[in-house]
């Protein structure tokens, strides 16, 4: 009997799409065709959701080794091409030397585009915290999706959605701010974002970056700066030398009220236990 030949992937692969994205990008178009586009042809989105496409020479390397595994999102315009998502992947694509990349065009309006792009991205996870907010929240205002549409077509809790937006009130300057103590926990995040002031935020940014706060302390003290806790604050120890700037000594003590003699004892025990060591 003749062998049967098959058509398709193997059966031992299988195309690694985001089952909510492929069913979204069948809703937005009829029939979208995947081909071949010149990279000369094509230009970047000007509403890139990502602020930053992050290093691009591991993924340069990738496609010059195995070529463009998953086809970008392009639309028409005029005699171009603009990139609705795979920006990553064009310029990689660039960078390794192709001349063409692979492609599913869209015909699709400016407002269906960005909101490709945002949701492409996000189920992707290519956003950090920060760009991940601003986007769902662009979602909510220009789009008018809630919170529970949001939910089901990314593939996250409702209150996880809630909590993310709510990281989109952060100020640009408190952002900096995190960015400079390298704040980047989503859940420490989400905390500053609760309070209601950036007042308040700016407080508690600094005390997670000079305190090295763990994540039980962060929100002990967001609950402070509420107000809806009782609990005294933790005693601090701090001390800089007005002569130099080669140092700032900092000790926070488990207890509310320390005296000097109990200072005086823990910085000799300190100094003690450092000469044992050397």
């Amino acid at each position: 009997m003749p062998k049967i030949k098959k058509s398709g992937l193997p059966d031992t692969l299988a195309m690694r799409h985001d089952h909510h994205f492929v069913d979204l990008i069948s809703t937005r178009a009829t029939g979208p065709r995947t081909r071949l586009i010149p990279l000369d042809k094509i230009d970047p989105n000007p509403h890139q959701p990502r602020c930053s496409l992050g290093d691009i020479e591991e993924l340069a390397a990738s496609i010059q080794a195995k070529g463009v595994l998953e086809p970008i999102l392009v639309r028409p315009r005029h005699d171009r091409y603009e990139i609705i998502a795979g920006e990553r992947r064009f310029v990689a694509s660039k960078k390794a030397g192709l001349k063409e990349i692979p492609a599913i065009e869209m015909n699709v309006k400016d407002s269906e585009a960005l909101e490709l792009a945002l949701i492409e991205n996000l189920q992707r996870k290519d956003l950090d915290v920060f760009e991940e907010a601003d986007g769902l929240s662009a979602l909510v205002d220009i789009y008018g999706y809630n919170h529970a549409q949001l939910a089901e077509k990314i593939g996250k809790a409702r209150s996880t959605i809630t909590e993310m937006i709510n990281v989109s009130r952060i100020p640009k300057k408190l952002r900096d701010l995190c960015a400079s103590f390298d704040i980047t926990s989503r859940s420490t995040l989400i905390e500053i974002a609760k309070l209601e002031n950036p007042e308040d935020m700016e407080k508690l940014i600094n005390e997670i970056g000079m305190r090295g706060l763990r994540r039980e302390d962060t929100r002990e003290l967001s609950k402070r700066l509420k107000g809806k806790s009782k609990s005294s604050k933790p005693y601090i120890f701090s001390y800089a030398p007005k002569s130099n700037d080669r140092y700032h000594l900092r000790i926070e003590f488990r207890k509310h009220q320390v005296s000097k003699e109990e200072i005086i004892a823990v910085l000799e025990e300190i100094i003690e236990n450092l000469r044992s060591k050397a």
